[in-house]
């Protein structure tokens, strides 16, 4: 337990709280705040990003992680079946993708970019606490692909139109419920199809594991190390609230990466149900991107015009724009995870070479591109579509997986020649 920075923990999140409270112009920004703060709370007491997935089986062949991703689906899938049985039409805008060649193109793109940058959309806010270096450059051209990807989103017809659907989402992709039917206007088998799906990929990474062990190419990761022999230790019973125990145990430990899953999908639904949609990260990276553009003397109606979006949104101030505050509020939220935790924040210094720096850069390039292709990051076309029922999801996952072993395959490749 570091006192002191027990101690810049909290005076971070009371500013942060205060300061959204005085400056952000609505409650909707506020509760967007609030999200963002718990996300990125909980994805670093957990340890649990979506890259880790892919480069944790590849490089150290440990599936714990995916495992735990396949849990949070499920997890998920129920709170939203829930939230949307009862629903009206018009209450929830659901992340329904379309299943075409760009998320096909897309998804391998952005599970290759991961695999370079060791971060997602999502991670990459999270790594800004602990690696500026690397963070600062994946995000840079993570945003450069975004913005060069906008007006291929919205004008091909690879990417916006879908080779299948269903009736209620005619023409924009497979909703499950249409597709399977049956009780509770077919939410009932579309979380039983969402759980068989999972476990098999549970089941298949686990026979992945199994065999990396049995070779003798499991290395195991320190934090699932961690984590287990934390679980061995039998906690102990201290009910005084303001106790060091239970400061030690909820605030000062890392969590148990199933625990956490629950938390986030528990996050993910109050989500769904305060503002009536899923979990996105990746839009704001290419805004960002045009706002630096107009900043460095580009005219706003150039920039509006290219990438179709209206020119106001170049112009809203970046602090009234919802998904911007969550992943501002992702990166806070971190840091005081990592403050709680005792570790060291904002590493600038990593030891990184030319080569690092090019496979982070075309990482994110990757995967600003790759999000325009496939409408969606890791929980834009991955998470969100899966927790609502798209079958999109599903697929994006299976291209997903082969884009990281093409990328780790060039980032061993890349890295050995060093």
């Amino acid at each position: 337990m570091n006192k002191q920075q027990a101690w810049w923990a909290l005076g971070v999140a009371v500013a942060t709280l205060v300061f959204g409270a005085l400056y952000l112009k609505s409650d909707a920004l506020y509760l967007r705040l609030l999200l963002g703060l718990a996300l990125g709370f909980a994805l670093t007491k957990g340890s649990i990003g979506f890259a880790g997935s892919v480069n944790r089986a590849y490089r150290r062949g440990s599936t714990q992680l995916l495992q735990t991703l396949m849990f949070m689906f499920v997890i998920t899938s129920v709170v939203s079946a829930g939230l949307l049985l009862n629903a009206k039409p018009g209450d929830y805008h659901l992340w329904v993708n379309p299943i075409n060649a760009g998320l096909l193109i897309g998804g391998l793109m952005f599970g290759a970019g991961m695999s370079l940058s060791s971060c997602c959309a999502t991670g990459v806010m999270v790594e800004m606490v602990g690696d500026i270096p690397r963070a600062l450059i994946t995000l840079f051209f993570f945003g450069f692909g975004v913005f060069l990807g906008f007006p291929l989103q919205a004008t091909q017809t690879w990417i916006r139109q879908t080779w299948f659907s269903t009736s209620s989402y005619s023409g924009k992709g497979v909703f499950l419920p249409d597709l399977l039917g049956g009780p509770l206007q077919g939410y009932f088998w579309s979380v039983i199809v969402t759980a068989g799906l999972a476990l098999f990929v549970s089941w298949c990474a686990k026979r992945y594991q199994a065999s990396r062990q049995a070779g003798g190419t499991f290395y195991g990761v320190d934090g699932e190390i961690l984590r287990q022999q934390q679980a061995a230790v039998a906690p102990s019973v201290d009910y005084r609230v303001w106790s060091k125990e239970n400061y030690q145990q909820w605030l000062g430990n890392v969590w148990q990466m199933r625990s956490t899953a629950l938390v986030i999908a528990i996050i993910f639904g109050i989500m769904m149900a305060t503002t009536g949609a899923g979990w996105g990260a990746s839009t704001p990276f290419g805004l960002w991107f045009g706002k630096l553009l107009i900043s460095l003397g580009m005219n706003v109606q150039d920039v509006a015009a290219y990438s179709h979006k209206p020119e106001a949104i170049y112009t809203l101030p970046l602090l009234e724009h919802s998904v911007t505050v969550q992943n501002f509020a992702i990166l806070l939220g971190t840091l005081i995870a990592v403050l709680l935790l005792g570790k060291g924040a904002f590493n600038l210094k990593p030891g990184y070479t030319v080569r690092h720096y090019s496979l982070f850069a075309f990482g994110g390039l990757l995967m600003g591109l790759g999000t325009r292709f496939a409408n969606g990051c890791n929980v834009g076309a991955l998470f969100t579509p899966i927790a609502n029922f798209s079958l999109s999801g599903w697929v994006f996952l299976i291209v997903l997986l082969l884009g990281g072993i093409l990328g780790n395959q060039l980032h061993s490749r890349v890295l050995k020649q060093c």
